[in-house]
């Protein structure tokens, strides 16, 4: 088994981790492409150290950067924007696309890479949540798997496998229920940023980080699972794990229930997900010591103190372009929060508001999509700014 690989998002926490995992498997991975923002420092070093033929950067500005640190003496083709992203997705040398940018940003190339005939590693929610109604139909079309990155989603797919959708009574989303998991409802009005990016026990990036405090990460994960696994909204439910162990479960018509153990790493999941359908030997993960847990804990999840569950399944019942705006929204709101305009309290009282103004398109195409994120976006703005 040998495969070459895109990564898309190499800056960031997944793909990051993902290049981890290429460095300590060289006689199975290959990394060929690597697309990154406007971080132009970390993408000369990755370039310098695996040594892909082509990389996307934000615009020519960072281009001419990238340029000027990495020199004529590495030889890649530097490519910018929308398109070098999907020129990266369709590239014919490469068995694999890692979807690793932050926010709809993934959904287009994501539709490239499935067009393109190529496997796709989905660590990118929101291509899902956003645009699950396209990107499916497509994948099956051209007879692309979409293979989870995403710890719950990996979880539940190892649990099912190529079991009948059938045989499925409901799927089980664990959640660690984030920093303020204890914390009474006025208490978690007045979080801080620095608060709310101290999560208990993954390190992420700050947009995610954000959302796991207020469960926003999980009321994506329930949209994205519907269309992942084709369920039902009445058969996805969310469990609060605190330990962060158990990362998701399957309930089979027969009662059996199946669960995928492990430490809280993203590197287990991002290696199933490039090694698929094999498994290889992990270099970098502490195997789970059963002997060593004293407790696992599960809960109900508390929709009055994380309404983020109430709204992901009010809107991916309403279908249509409401789970589009749901996330635009939530993007908007997050950097706001994260850059000290807004309160905690106010990011989903924001998104509430947003959906409430929504004009939905139903059997949305592309074109749609888009523009419900744009509208979503400029109408968040407004509403943001007499608090800036």
């Amino acid at each position: 088994m040998f495969k070459r690989l895109s990564i898309l998002g190499s800056t960031g926490s997944i793909g990051r981790q993902t290049l981890e995992i290429v460095k300590a498997n060289p006689d199975h991975f290959e990394c060929r492409a690597l697309a990154a923002g406007r971080n132009v420092d970390l993408l000369a070093e990755q370039i310098k150290q695996f040594k892909p033929g082509y990389v996307s950067v934000y615009s020519e500005k960072e281009a001419r950067k990238l340029e000027s640190i990495i020199g004529k003496n590495l030889h890649c083709e530097i490519l910018t924007g929308e398109e070098g992203l999907k020129t990266l997705a369709s590239l014919a040398e490469v068995d694999i696309v890692m979807i690793a940018v932050v926010g709809i940003a993934g959904l287009i190339p994501t539709l490239e890479a499935i067009k393109s005939k190529k496997t796709v590693a989905l660590a990118n929610k929101e291509t899902l949540v956003a645009g699950g109604s396209i990107v499916i139909p497509e994948a099956r079309k051209n007879n692309v798997k979409i293979l989870p990155v995403d710890s719950e989603h990996s979880a539940i797919f190892q649990c099912i496998q190529d079991k009948q959708a059938t045989e499925v009574n409901k799927i089980i989303i664990t959640a660690s229920g984030g920093p303020f998991r204890t914390w009474s409802k006025e208490k978690i009005k007045q979080a801080t940023v620095e608060q709310a990016l101290n999560h208990p026990n993954w390190n992420m990036g700050p947009k995610v980080t954000i959302d796991s405090s207020t469960l926003m990460n999980k009321a994506l994960e329930i949209i994205e699972a519907r269309w992942l696994f084709e369920l039902d909204y009445s058969r996805i439910e969310v469990l609060i794990h605190p330990q962060s162990i158990v990362h998701s479960l399957v309930e089979f018509i027969d009662g059996s229930v199946l669960a995928q153990l492990g430490n809280p790493s993203m590197l287990v999941p991002i290696q199933y997900a490039l090694s698929y359908p094999k498994r290889l030997e992990s270099k970098l993960v502490k195997p789970l010591d059963l002997a060593s847990l004293t407790n696992l804990e599960f809960a109900v999840a508390d929709l009055e103190r994380f309404p983020a569950l109430k709204l992901a399944y009010e809107a991916g019942k309403k279908d249509g372009t409401y789970p589009v705006t749901m996330n635009a929204a939530n993007e908007v709101a997050v950097n706001a929060f994260i850059k000290r305009k807004i309160q905690f309290n106010d990011i989903l009282q924001i998104v509430e508001k947003c959906l409430e103004r929504h004009t939905p398109v139903y059997n949305p195409a592309l074109v749609d999509i888009l523009d419900a994120d744009r509208w979503a976006r400029i109408f968040t703005e407004e509403l943001l700014q007499p608090a800036y």
